[in-house]
């Protein structure tokens, strides 16, 4: 879908913002370009759309040298999201996400109404239609700015950070709108961000840059995780990958056992009788209710005159990943992950321990290197040590004036997998 065929981008100044860039990158998936500040992916997605001509190369969008294309028809035909929303103040809500069909020549009621979808489709109210972006929360013009960069149903999606500016909260929220959208539309997104595990999130592919706009991996998220190329990649991804990684493992394959349960109608003895520190009462369901510390029982009676020590959480073995286990022992009273079917009742137990063994069972990931065929799923580039300092980057090419196809416009898995078709280079930097 989208080709980047030795591919640089220098400044008068010296600056190597990418260098030799060969990457292939497969239609209708999320290809996340990530790494520290000033290794080259906001250039590199810039390039795309023409907002930074390369110095060298060829891109290519479905086979054609996007050069070929004249630049503000190219960009209309592609989406743009960034950070802070990038929406006309002066502008209703509809009238912002129905820029670029107005511009494409759709008549005004056409128009308003795939603006009035769309911000359905995102999950906005109609009410909010006529608002102004002041108007609204970061978060919700953060969809807004999705739902412009789709008024076109365009096949391209360049996202440049898109949910940075927003909190913590706002921003689980955003990522798993944009996954649901993803599942439905099927776009091809390409994806610049600064944090790795909002890569691993979202990424069915993901590019790891080093500083001079160097690739130093090309891999997806469980393959990266597992066999970082050098130290420079396993210290972007974290001395916790290994966490990061059970993710990618689901809970419905650990293996379980009935540990110390009981429903919470049993009699205290029955309790102590089975020789446990803690007992997890469950109700008529099977469903968990609490923990039951056995020093601390009364003398008779049954668990539902115990007060209980609450669960901590569960995790499910109908969608929840191993990762989730885990934290569900280690936040258990008991040490004990209470792990529940479709509809919440207790499957079984298991501790840290047991949850770790069965985890280092799991099939291991070969990595793919730059020798790897080209119909591998992923590559990693030679050479990968850690980057020199970072240098900034010169603002760029300006857009044509009065384009708004060519402003900075905020904004499931793919199909195949990455390929890198040659080498990466070496020095420099860019900006963000």
């Amino acid at each position: 879908m989208i080709k980047f065929d030795a591919v640089s981008k220098n400044y008068p100044n010296g600056t190597t913002a990418v260098d030799a860039l060969s990457l292939e990158l497969a239609e209708g998936g999320i290809t996340v370009l990530v790494g520290p500040s000033g290794c080259g992916k906001t250039t590199t997605l810039r390039m795309v759309n023409r907002m930074v001509e390369p110095s060298a190369g060829t891109v290519s969008l479905r086979g054609r040298d996007i050069r070929e294309v004249a630049a503000p028809e190219l960009r209309r035909g592609i989406g743009y999201v960034i950070q802070h929303a990038g929406l006309f103040p002066h502008r209703t809500i509809l009238d912002n996400v129905a820029t670029v069909p107005l511009l494409l020549g759709w008549g005004r009621k056409k128009a308003r109404k795939r603006a009035a979808e769309l911000l359905e489709l995102v999950g906005l109210p109609a009410t909010m239609a006529k608002r102004y972006p002041y108007q609204l929360s970061g978060g919700q013009q953060q969809r807004v700015g999705v739902a412009r960069a789709l008024g076109a149903d365009p096949p391209v999606l360049l996202m440049d950070e898109p949910f940075s500016a927003v909190d913590p909260i706002v921003r689980g929220e955003l990522q798993a709108e944009f996954l649901r959208l993803q599942k439905e539309l099927h776009k091809t997104i390409v994806f610049v961000t600064h944090d790795i595990d909002e890569a691993i999130k979202l990424g069915d592919n993901i590019a790891v840059f080093r500083t001079g706009g160097r690739l130093a991996q090309f891999d997806t998220p469980e393959r990266l995780l597992a066999h970082p190329a050098d130290d420079f990649v396993a210290g972007f991804v974290g001395q916790d990958r290994g966490i990061r990684r059970l993710s990618f493992v689901q809970a419905s394959g650990l293996p379980l056992r009935e540990g110390p349960v009981l429903p919470v109608t049993a009699s205290v003895a029955a309790a102590r009788a089975l020789d446990e520190p803690w007992v997890l009462a469950v109700d008529a369901a099977r469903r968990p209710l609490g923990w039951a510390a056995v020093a601390g029982l009364p003398v008779g009676g049954t668990l539902a005159d115990v007060q209980l020590a609450p669960l901590g959480h569960t995790f499910s073995l109908a969608g929840d990943s191993a990762r989730a286990a885990l934290d569900a022992a280690l936040l258990s009273p008991s040490r004990l992950a209470v792990g529940v079917d479709a509809e919440g009742a207790v499957a079984g137990v298991a501790d840290a321990y047991e949850l770790s063994a069965a985890m280092t069972e799991t099939t291991t990931v070969t990595p793919a290197t730059a020798d790897t065929p080209a119909t591998a799923d992923a590559a990693v580039a030679p050479g990968a040590t850690p980057g020199a300092a970072e240098a900034g980057e010169p603002a760029g090419e300006p857009g044509e004036p009065g384009e708004p196809g060519n402003r900075p416009v905020d904004g499931g898995a793919g199909a195949g997998g990455p390929r890198v078709t040659g080498p990466a280079g070496a020095k420099g930097g860019e900006g963000r």
